[in-house]
């Protein structure tokens, strides 16, 4: 008898896949997706722990299944991802009606965990974390999640403890994938009309480094072959450690025609103390050098990258460091934050030198300063041509569509013309927008319609 399963997914790329791969995995165990939650028999909870505001949404939403629970007994609920592997059981304590508490390692059992748990009835922790753990050959379910892109994960778990950071803990040490695996998932969906793939990590440039040496491919090589599988339209890729960025990955930004113009390089502080005292394992000078190595070798890239203010030891000096490197690399766009603590991490230990007050000044100031830098690199687009994928009709007008650019930027335009996701169209850019570009078509495809 077929089932209804409601799936909430809270946090990163790695998130959404882990949620996908769920719901193959109980497919095939007659659980279909449902997106009423009042209608389901099961509810999986994705959760992210690497912000604190992540973790509170994802403890909200499960406080609110309390409910459903005492009407329906019979309802299984399960919590996986990063906050249940790091809660385990204070999870079971704090919520009892929670089912199955589950880490990212074990979401390949979830099948066996729903059986089990629907006969005897019994909460399940399945959080352990095996040094022997081996990333499962998987091809998924075409039939599930979008029809033109989709990620492929090529790695997990992350070596570097930066102090701030617990993804080492509750996603364990680096996995990659076998190089075998990669390559047939991403044929596997290309052949299925999957038009653009995201190789996912928590560090791709790290990619091989856990195999034998007689036996490791590198991630520039595995992006190269990955590029090469024909009908493959856009290739991108996150996330990377400034560290290990090498000129053979830069290089890939020259050769490969179909490797979007995108690099998201995490910064974190433009301050050598605090990158230091972050254990980052770079200089400002050396990530500066990097930003050059890439823009030499691919003009028109796009750069983003990620901030924490008000680090443990930051004084008004790192600050305006951080915001002097900011002017000098002109960043895209940029995802910032205030420091918060989060257990285990090892900046738990540091005293605390920056009051939540200041902190939120800081922010506020970066994130201003940010917004001008976005809108004045919008500007630059503005005359130029690019090639747009069609992500789907906009809901700003009638006969506007939307889609993204090989910067990873969302252009809007108008057009008679009917499309599909994951169609190409050529538009000039004619505004900029803070959060997009708008544009038309492009003059000879105009003269052409008319």
């Amino acid at each position: 008898m077929l089932k209804n399963l409601f799936i909430e997914t809270i946090g990163c790329q790695m998130n959404m896949r882990d949620s996908e791969i769920m719901l193959q995995l109980l497919k095939e165990s007659g659980y279909l997706p449902c997106p009423d939650l009042a209608a389901a028999d099961a509810v999986i909870v994705n959760t992210c722990s690497i912000r604190g505001k992540a973790e509170q949404k994802a403890y909200s939403f499960i406080g609110s299944l309390r409910r459903l629970k005492e009407e329906n007994p019979d309802l299984i609920i399960a919590v996986a991802g990063c906050v249940a592997q790091q809660e385990g059981e204070k999870m079971r304590l704090r919520m009892p009606h929670v089912d199955i508490i589950l880490g990212p390692q074990s979401i390949y059992q979830l099948p066996d965990l729903f059986q089990q748990v629907a006969h005897e009835r019994q909460g399940i922790i399945a959080t352990s974390q095996s040094q022997d753990f081996a990333i499962p050959s998987f091809l998924p379910d075409l039939k599930n999640g979008l029809a033109h892109k989709r990620f492929v994960t090529i790695m997990q778990g992350c070596n570097n403890y930066c102090t701030y950071c617990i993804v080492p803990y509750t996603r364990g040490r680096e996995v990659s994938r076998r190089q075998e695996d990669i390559l047939a998932e991403v044929q596997h969906l290309v052949a299925g009309g999957v038009r653009e793939i995201t190789l996912l990590g928590q560090n791709v440039n790290s990619y091989g480094n856990d195999q034998p040496r007689s036996e490791r491919t590198s991630f520039p090589e595995l992006l190269r072959q990955v590029a090469a599988v024909p009908g493959l339209v856009r290739l991108r890729f996150t996330t990377s450690n400034p560290k290990d960025l090498s000129p053979a990955l830069m290089a890939c930004f020259q050769d490969l025609a179909n490797l979007c113009h995108h690099f998201h390089l995490p910064v974190q502080s433009g301050a050598n103390g605090v990158l230091a005292k972050m254990n980052r394992k770079y200089t400002v000078e050396e990530y500066m050098a990097q930003v050059l190595g890439l823009r030499q070798a691919c003009p028109d890239i796009s750069l983003t990258t990620d901030i924490i203010v008000g680090f443990p030891g930051e004084t008004v000096a790192d600050f305006q460091a951080t915001m002097d490197l900011m002017e000098k690399v002109r960043y895209d766009s940029a995802f910032s934050f205030k420091y918060s603590s989060r257990p285990p991490a090892k900046s738990c230990g540091f005293e605390e030198t920056v009051s939540d007050q200041e902190k939120v000044r800081r922010l506020a100031i970066l994130q201003n300063r940010q917004q001008e830098i976005t809108e004045e690199r919008h500007q630059e687009w503005v005359g130029k041509t690019m090639e747009v994928m069609i992500e789907g009709e906009s809901k700003m007008a009638n006969g506007q569509w939307s889609g993204r650019s090989s910067q990873n930027l969302i252009v809007n335009f108008h057009s008679p013309a009917i499309y599909s996701p994951g169609d190409l169209e050529t538009v000039t850019i004619t505004e900029s927008c803070l959060n997009s570009l708008r544009a038309e078509l492009k003059l000879e495809e105009t003269l052409k319609n008319d």
